[in-house]
């Protein structure tokens, strides 16, 4: 009788399993992103490791469904799933760049000793923990990448704290949450088997990390959206006040100036000399019905670059009345370095991890001055300080 139950549960588990992995492939393909698609990485690798469970279950477990489970149980559904919370929650492109390094060198090896090591001792109908039957370097492999694993969730939960939790910030966190959950639930299994019990905490990891990648796609406000909200609220306020009180002015035309003599004016041009300026052009194609939130996001991203960047000379977002769906973004710096300190500043890199809710294709071109015109004024009044 309880063979049947743990088959019955099982097999539940394995479908749900399936149909939680399919969810995730759609929330990716809706939001599109490295954590996203770790998230969907793991759900398969629990999903498979449930489906050989199955089999196990049924005809009791052999080396081949006993690697199977394990490997997705044990390994790379809690890496990856963990892999995907730091990927949500950490800005930094450094610590991004480093987990994904000890990310990929602690699946391809521990994945190659877990697959051909030597398994010991006799099978049965039960879930197996994966100590009683390898040998001592695939369990220090395997708890080295359950101690990683935890690394990782320490680290984006401290991550998301330290920016807040106002907004979508606790949202944020639940996703964070669901995603430990999960983790523990596969890890406890691959430790402990559990008999019964197991398949039912599986049903609930994958569960959990179904949950999260439901929150984690959902459109929502946070406290980015809302910060600058307020700012433009107010001065937008401020702006209508002050032309109300002030008087209308005619505007003042200008005499041409002498445009004669062309030729010999170039003759004598010098040189242009080489410039330092560094300037881009983006084009950015948008999905349908995203220009109002593309919008929204341009415009803060557009305050806050000049409030905190003196070297960021030149920063416009324009529509394209001709082709509603487009967005052409331009910016000049002061040199290299100026443009490299740009990207790395956190209002631009939010601006950017926002991006994929809104945007179907982007367009760069990378420009460097060969020579330039301009009326006096100009960089003030497109970009007041």
């Amino acid at each position: 009788m309880v063979g049947m139950v743990t088959v019955g549960l099982t097999f539940i588990s394995a479908l749900v399993g399936w149909s939680a992995t399919a969810a995730l492939t759609a929330y990716a393909q809706r939001r599109p992103g490295v954590a996203a698609v770790a998230w969907l990485i793991a759900s398969l690798a629990m999903t498979v490791g449930l489906s050989a469970a199955v089999i196990g279950v049924l005809f009791d477990f052999g080396q081949v469904t006993f690697r199977l489970l394990h490997i997705g149980v044990s390994l790379l559904g809690p890496l990856f799933a963990a892999w995907g919370a730091v990927e949500f929650a950490v800005r930094s492109p450094n610590g991004r760049f480093t987990t994904r390094l000890f990310v990929t060198a602690l699946t391809i090896v521990p994945l190659v000793v877990l697959g051909v090591d030597r398994i010991s001792g006799r099978f049965d109908a039960a879930f197996p923990p994966l100590g009683d039957h390898y040998d001592l370097i695939p369990r220090t492999l395997v708890n080295g990448v359950q101690g990683f694993v935890v690394v990782l969730l320490v680290l984006a939960i401290v991550a998301l704290v330290r920016r807040g939790l106002r907004g979508s910030g606790r949202t944020d966190l639940a996703v964070l949450g669901l995603v430990a959950l999960a983790v523990l639930l596969s890890v406890v299994v691959g430790r402990a088997g559990l008999g019964v019990l197991g398949p039912l905490l599986l049903l609930g990891a994958v569960s959990s990390l179904w949950g999260a990648g439901a929150l984690a796609a959902k459109p929502r406000r946070d406290a980015y959206d809302d910060e600058y909200d307020d700012y433009y609220d107010d001065e937008y306020d401020d702006e209508d006040d002050e032309l109300d009180d002030e008087p209308q002015e005619q505007p003042v035309r200008r005499k041409r100036r002498n445009a004669e003599n062309y030729d010999d004016l170039y003759a004598e041009a010098p040189p242009a000399p080489p410039s330092k300026l560094r300037g881009v052009i983006t084009i950015y194609t948008l999905a349908d019905g995203q220009g109002a939130g593309f919008d929204q996001l341009a415009n803060a991203v557009v305050a806050e670059v000049s409030k905190r960047e003196p070297d960021t000379l030149l920063f416009a977002a324009h529509t394209v009345p001709s082709a509603p769906l487009q967005r052409i973004v331009y910016a000049i710096y002061r040199d290299e370095l100026a443009q490299e300190e740009h990207e790395q500043q956190p209002h631009v890199m939010e601006f950017t991890r926002r991006l994929s809710a809104h945007v179907v294709a982007t367009n760069v071109i990378e420009l460097s001055l060969s020579g330039a015109a301009a009326t006096d004024g100009l960089a003030a009044m497109l970009m007041p300080r």
